[in-house]
């Protein structure tokens, strides 16, 4: 944690992982809905392409690796069958990452971060599903547990569409003491998905101990406006986070890859997130993320 927290206050930027789902789906694994990336943990058996993509992105310059548990909680692994595997399936995905830091930095001083992702309980997309404050404490408090069981070094509240959700979340994940971060999805407007502002989204995490708060899974353009209403309402020196997304959603398919922003396309909107944490969501790869690495600042 300690780690974490000083490169936090360090001058450079940090370098966020690219997407994990889309880039399996680019290497041949099944993700289809429901499980989407889990499918990862059940079906590539000796984890070599997972553990690819987590080494790919380190040598592209990644600071930080998310783990594969974006769906790894009991209610998204329920409709497979696999509901009781939730701690399984998380343990197998994180000791995957921490393998790729291990075998990446064998000759190498550099130190790289775990976040353990966790996202909302039903569809990211679809704020008017978030369940009961009941079923938010339970269910997120063992995802939590999971995660905090399996070492990582970070908790990535990630692609949240209410401020409701986000709460409970940040409010679970800051009682571990590991550092959290939260981020949003947001509209074109720059609002979050159930149409609640930024500003009211960081009003009550700044008062729950988050260290980082930011905006993720939106098209690269469109990230500038949501990222200048978090800047001014959390202050000129608190860390936030970016990272957009490069395709668009299938209610199939879970995510459609395009080759919509190349790496100098994605930078060049980067270059204006006013942020400490960069990195890619759905669609990027590792190449998008080596372009990060070398922007200046």
């Amino acid at each position: 944690m300690t780690n974490f927290l000083t490169s936090l206050s360090q001058p450079r930027k940090l370098i966020l992982d690219g997407a994990t789902g889309t880039e399996l789906n680019r290497r041949g694994v099944d993700t289809g809905l429901p499980l989407w990336s889990a499918n990862a943990l059940l079906t590539d058996r000796d984890s070599k392409i997972l553990q690819q993509i987590h080494e790919d992105y380190l040598r592209a310059g990644a600071d930080i690796i998310t783990t594969n548990t974006f769906r790894t909680h009991r209610r998204a692994l329920a409709p497979s069958g696999n509901a009781d595997r939730a701690l399984e399936l998380t343990s197998r995905a994180v000791t995957i990452a921490r393998g790729a830091i291990v075998n990446v930095n064998v000759d190498s001083p550099r130190k790289a971060f775990i976040a353990g992702s966790i996202s909302t309980l039903e569809d990211c997309y679809s704020p008017d599903l978030v369940p009961p404050e009941e079923e938010l404490r339970a269910e997120h408090a063992e995802r939590i547990d999971h995660l905090v069981q399996c070492g990582v070094d970070l908790i990535l509240v990630e692609t949240i569409n209410t401020i409701r959700e986000a709460v409970v979340m940040a409010k679970l994940a800051v009682t571990t003491g590991i550092p959290v971060v939260v981020s949003f999805v947001c509209n074109r407007e720059g609002k979050i998905l159930s149409g609640e502002t930024l500003t009211e989204a960081a009003n009550k995490l700044l008062s729950l101990g988050v260290s980082v708060i930011g905006v993720n899974c939106g098209p690269t353009a469109d990230l500038v406006k949501p990222l200048a209403e978090l800047r001014q309402a959390c202050g000129a020196d608190f860390p936030l986070i970016a990272y957009g997304n490069i395709g668009y959603a299938d209610e199939k398919v879970g995510w459609v890859n395009t080759d919509a922003e190349n790496p100098q396309a994605y930078c060049s909107h980067a270059s204006w997130w006013p942020v400490k944490i960069i990195g890619g969501c759905c669609g990027t790869t590792p190449e998008h993320i080596a372009a990060l690495k070398s922007m200046p600042g």
